[in-house]
């Protein structure tokens, strides 16, 4: 196929797909590995952490469910039952929202903070041993740059 000189050529969709699985599969590898570094170390599945993380983040305000949903790479469905549970063990509170007495707002415990404190240097490591000996600093930060655009 030819293109007028002064537009540049179409992207090669093969180039764009492979680059597309393979970031998929780079990510699900490192899930992985992060989540049998967790169990090996005797500590919840990943998800625990990255809600445990996301209170945290906004500490004593707290989040609606709704909230906490848009900010985690979970089902609906999947996030209400994890909460009940980090409820149960003691790690979030539900209190009832001031604005909607139908919702909740949930908030990290004392538990739930040193939880999250304890899984962060097994998840950092475990990162970091699949991605370090791959990549050099300079990747890493290209990497994250890329990455940046696509995630806005």
């Amino acid at each position: 196929m030819t293109h007028a000189p002064d537009t540049p050529p179409l992207r090669d969709d093969e180039q764009t797909m492979r680059a597309w699985a393979r970031m998929a599969l780079a990510y699900r590898l490192v899930l992985d590995a992060v989540g049998l570094a967790l169990k090996q170390a005797g500590l919840p599945p990943l998800g625990w952490y990255d809600v445990l993380l996301e209170l945290d983040r906004v500490s004593e305000e707290g989040l609606r469910a709704v909230a906490l949903e848009k900010r985690l790479l979970l089902a609906q469905h999947n996030v209400s039952r994890l909460l009940a549970r980090l409820d149960r063990e003691g790690l979030v509170t539900r209190a009832p929202c001031p604005e909607d007495g139908r919702g909740a707002t949930i908030r990290i415990t004392p538990k739930g903070r040193d939880l999250r404190a304890r899984m962060w240097p097994v998840y950092r490591d475990a990162v970091r041993s699949r991605l370090g000996p791959k990549l050099g600093d300079a990747d890493i930060h290209k990497l994250a740059a890329m990455l940046g655009r696509i995630i806005g």
